[in-house]
């Protein structure tokens, strides 16, 4: 049986939430899919937001 790989769009959310956690840019986005930029942005939100209220802010 094939292992099944996950949806598109939950890889691109996971991507983003990692690049922001990696203090990235937004600008860094690597999708030209409308559908698949917007849930890249969303993790990549969701990741900045981690990044800032687990006091790592001070790294930037």
């Amino acid at each position: 049986m094939k292992r099944q790989k996950r949806d598109k769009l939950q890889r691109a959310h996971a991507k983003g939430f990692h690049a922001a956690m990696q203090g990235q840019s937004k600008e860094v986005c690597p999708h030209e899919d409308i559908h698949a930029k917007e849930e890249w942005l969303g993790g990549w939100r969701e990741g900045r937001e981690a990044f800032t209220q687990n006091g790592m802010k001070n790294y930037l």
